[in-house]
């Protein structure tokens, strides 16, 4: 499959979203709402939940499979509130030492005025900066679109995976051809360079796993929740200083290989 139609895989309206993983990995999820300033973004979802015998905090970014979803999610693009929601769960999860699992498909955050007037910039920032001294372990999964700043929010963690047909990139491959070559019909070359395909990014050491999406959904969600306790379980034996250190040298060695 090349670049561009992985790209367009990933944006398939039928794709499973993060409450159907959510729904399937997990026992007894409970959802909180809010991030205690503004609103309740319908964006993120999150909460507390069992994965076995482990406790652990769960969020999840929300694109909607028909048209009144999406419109109530904002089409998977969240706003400051989303991620201050998010970043107020894990830091719940820290208090409670509980593991943070997040799922994430979005084009990218919200970048509306409102959005702009409420510190979404300061959000994404806070987040990423939160996330890289949370001293619980923490493992994302891109599951579809994994766009910008708006997915990176949620991505900086012990390990990150990506199902086989999704994308993870700074820009789009849209707006990549509109900035560089002036061309928005480029797409497909934008795609080829960007090397935002689960391949590519685990070559260049961006992601730990790739999932085969060729099974039905319960079996993918049966391999991710091994994996996932495999993780954790490994995780919860080392000291929190080796946690963070490992977190550490896990984004500063990305692309020394390949200097």
């Amino acid at each position: 499959m090349k670049p561009y139609d992985t790209v367009k895989a990933a944006r398939l309206q039928n794709r499973a979203s993060a409450s159907d993983f959510i729904e399937n990995i997990f026992n007894s999820f409970v959802q909180l709402h809010g991030d205690r300033r503004f609103k309740d973004d319908k964006a993120v979802i999150g909460g507390i939940a069992m994965l076995d015998n482990f406790p652990v905090t769960v969020v999840g970014i929300l694109k909607g499979k028909d048209l009144k979803q999406r419109l109530t999610s904002n089409f998977g693009c969240a706003n400051p509130e989303g991620y201050r929601k998010a970043l107020r769960l894990f830091k719940q999860a820290e208090k409670f030492d509980r593991p943070v699992i997040c799922f994430i498909d979005t084009p990218g955050a919200y970048p509306g005025i409102g959005a702009e007037e409420r510190g979404q910039g300061q959000a994404i920032a806070e987040n990423i900066t939160e996330m890289m001294s949370l001293k619980v372990p923490s493992i994302s999964i891109i599951i579809g679109e994994g766009g910008s700043g708006g997915a990176l929010a949620l991505a900086v963690s012990d390990e990150v995976w990506m199902l086989e047909n999704s994308i993870y990139s700074v820009i789009s491959p849209e707006g990549c051809a509109s900035i560089l070559w002036k061309d928005s019909t480029k797409v497909k070359e934008a795609a080829e360079s960007l090397k935002l395909t689960a391949k590519d990014l685990l070559a260049l050491g961006v992601i730990e796993k790739i999932f085969d999406e060729n099974m039905p959904l319960e079996k993918l969600c049966d391999n991710i929740k091994t994996s996932l306790i495999k993780v954790i379980s490994k995780n919860k034996l080392i000291s929190k200083e080796e946690l963070l250190n490992n977190r550490y040298e896990k984004f500063r060695k990305i692309g020394r290989e390949n200097i």
